[in-house]
């Protein structure tokens, strides 16, 4: 249900807070300027993609009080762009300003074991997992349900970070002694391995008055734990895509969402859908949307936070592959050239402005739109390939 709290906001805003200042925030604050208004940028650090982008703009982010008081008293409705932020600090906001999604829905996703448990309760299919307060825990769980299995950290994991693949009992000590740092230990969950043909993603959006646009499901393909490719469609058949979408609107519904969600699945081999996580926020498995759809999740994200009836999440071209731009080296942050990547005349690239590079980082990503996913991907790897780093 719905906090009737936020039924409606007056007067109508005109500074949309974000609380980060990466790629998603910038891709969230070009939407935002479409419609007239202007972004303010909280974020851990001076001249970030979108904090560049907006005269109100703080680099000594939300935990110095200072600075996270003028943010708030600069922005009328506030949202985010990653889910590590501590409870307390989005509940201190909340007391002053909107924020959305709600500091109750972050609650329910930010640690993934109760991330895991609200879905579990929500009827949604999931593979067996566990808390392990000890080392014995995770001994215990490769014993009943086998190996390999994944241990993880219950919190700030992202992009493989905080994920460990346990192979046999023998991986157990080194992964927990890696979580486990004495200066900063975290808890830990294990989660039984799924042995998918493939994983899946739909991103959802909902604003306040319940209204949802299901966007289609799209295939991932990981390397490394770093999402690198999405295929829109996915390669599955209307049975599976109507189930992966079904799914992901009920776990929006399970959390009270606000705002714009990416939810991860696995389809097995013999055609079960289970869910993996979910992302309170813009997420790379959206990207495509930009390019390929007549609303994309960055505008959707904005309508949903303001109340605004949310645009169509169809397609609007036949086929579209996304690629993510990964970083090759340590250094600048500029590209040594694009001529060739622009040469592709039916892909649209996408530079975050970051000003360092390191091997892995997500420095850009582009999409290429075509007739078919075969041609549309041939297009996207040769011009992702032509990209240097």
């Amino acid at each position: 249900m719905l906090p009737s709290l936020y039924a409606e906001y007056e007067p109508r805003p005109h500074v949309i807070g974000i609380l980060g200042g990466g790629q998603l925030a910038k891709m969230l604050s070009q939407e935002v300027f479409k419609i007239g208004m202007r972004t303010a940028i909280i974020e851990h650090g001076e001249d970030s993609p979108a904090g560049m982008m907006t005269s109100l703009s703080w680099g000594d982010g939300w935990n110095d009080r200072e600075a996270l008081d003028a943010f708030i008293e600069a922005s009328d409705i506030i949202t985010l762009e990653n889910e590590f932020i501590a409870p307390e600090i989005l509940q201190y906001i909340a007391e002053k300003r909107p924020v959305f999604p709600l500091s109750e829905t972050i609650a329910l996703v930010q640690d993934k074991f109760t991330q895991k448990e609200t879905m579990q309760n929500a009827g949604i299919a999931i593979t067996p997992f566990g808390a392990c307060q000890e080392i014995e825990d995770v001994h215990a769980f490769g014993e009943k349900y086998g190996y390999p299995f994944v241990m993880k950290t219950r919190t700030l994991g992202y992009d493989g970070y905080g994920n460990a693949t346990i192979r046999s009992a023998s991986d157990i000590e080194h992964a927990w002694n890696a979580f486990r740092d004495p200066e900063a230990p975290r808890e830990i969950m294990c989660e039984a391995f799924v042995h998918f043909t493939k994983e899946l993603a739909v991103m959802v959006a909902r604003n306040r008055r319940g209204e949802i646009a299901v966007y289609p499901c799209v295939e991932t393909i990981q390397e490394n734990h770093i999402c690198r490719y999405v295929l829109a469609p996915a390669r599955v058949d209307e049975e599976i895509a109507t189930k992966a979408k079904e799914m992901a609107k009920r776990c929006i519904e399970a959390i009270s969402g606000i705002g714009v969600f990416g939810i991860e699945m696995f389809l097995t081999k013999d055609g079960e859908v289970l869910f993996n996580e979910i992302a309170p926020r813009p997420h790379n498995s959206g990207h495509y949307t930009i390019e390929a759809c007549y609303t994309s999740q960055f505008e959707n994200g904005i309508r949903a936070i303001l109340n605004l009836p949310l645009g169509s999440p169809e397609m609007k071209v036949p086929a579209a592959v996304m690629v993510n731009l990964l970083g090759t080296r340590s250094g600048p942050g500029m590209p040594d050239s694009p001529v060739d990547t622009l040469k592709h005349p039916h892909t649209i690239v996408h530079l975050y402005g970051k000003k360092e590079c390191r091997k892995g980082r997500k420095m850009g990503h582009l999409t290429t739109c075509g007739p078919s996913l075969e041609e549309a991907a041939k297009e996207a790897y040769s011009a992702a390939s032509s990209w240097i780093w």
